[in-house]
């Protein structure tokens, strides 16, 4: 293929889809906490600030009608009960869609807690809950939100720990109609981040920081009423990504041995029947 060819090929796909990579300048506004959130390193670098005065928090410049969104991201470090750290996905209005990865604060030598939730319409109670199996405070890792017209995957590291199907044919609704940002954020949520509100912040312990990089955001973005997708479908995998037998393996491994709460399985909550979405989602 001649290198003229190569070129027009590849301004066909990059009109399909929008994809940027580690450069928060480009990327995300710092959208609160008075300077508490910090762009360092040319872009390379976002870090975010608790204190006993506020939080802080970034969000994406683009909005994004299905996506795969990337995030290095390392965590609080030692007594960070109390606080809550984010990298989310959510839609304007009162009847909000919303994809979630929340961390929540440990005392010094216990796990973190990973807390997903899926929203539709406004509506969550979609809770599955995570310890890792690593330290997620001595390094960078990789979390991942993959959104498509078929299902939701939250990866570690490219591994996956839940997926969320569209099962709309079981009345279940699904997010594929709001377009939604990437947001991010610390803050302080003692109230129930930590064992249900029993153990609150520790003050002495601030300032907490957090630190984000390599962001990614490959998507369809989405703009005054239309979507960079809407004439050319992207030819990324994520758009069509399924779960193959191997990453079924992996997901089975990690909720055998680091699931710590499944909405699905609660029958306290549910007594009537666990919601129609379980059957598929399992």
């Amino acid at each position: 293929m001649s290198s003229s060819k190569i070129f027009f090929f590849s301004a066909l796909l990059a009109a399909a889809f929008s994809a940027s990579a580690a450069d928060f300048n480009s990327d995300v506004n710092v959208a609160w906490g008075n300077g508490r959130g910090k762009i360092l390193n040319n872009g390379q670098l976002l870090t975010l600030t608790l204190d006993q005065s506020s939080g802080s928090g970034f969000q994406s410049k683009a909005e994004y009608l299905f996506g795969k969104i990337d995030m290095q991201i390392k965590l609080v470090p030692g007594n960070s009960a109390g606080t809550v750290t984010t990298f989310y996905l959510k839609s304007e209005g009162s009847t909000w869609d919303e994809i979630d990865f929340e961390f929540l604060g440990n005392m010094s030598g216990d796990p973190y807690t990973l807390h997903t939730n899926v929203y539709t319409q406004g509506k969550g109670d979609k809770e599955q809950q995570f310890h890792l199996w690593f330290d997620p405070t001595a390094n960078f890792h990789t979390y991942s939100i993959l959104w498509n017209p078929q299902r939701i995957i939250w990866t570690v590291d490219n591994t996956p720990i839940r997926e969320f199907k569209n099962s709309e044919p079981l009345g279940v609704l699904f997010p594929k109609s709001k377009p939604m940002r990437m947001y991010a954020s610390l803050w302080n949520a003692d109230d129930w981040a930590t064992r249900g509100g029993l153990v609150k912040t520790d003050w002495s312990k601030a300032p907490f920081v957090a630190s984000y990089r390599n962001i990614k955001c490959d998507g369809c973005a989405h703009a005054n009423g239309r979507s960079s997708c809407s004439s050319t479908r992207p030819t990324s995998n994520w758009y069509t990504q399924q779960m193959d037998l191997t990453s079924q393996a992996r997901l089975r491994w990690v909720q055998k041995n680091y699931m710590i709460y499944n909405y699905c399985t609660d029958s306290k909550r549910f007594p009537q029947g666990t919601p129609r979405e379980c059957a598929t989602n399992a």
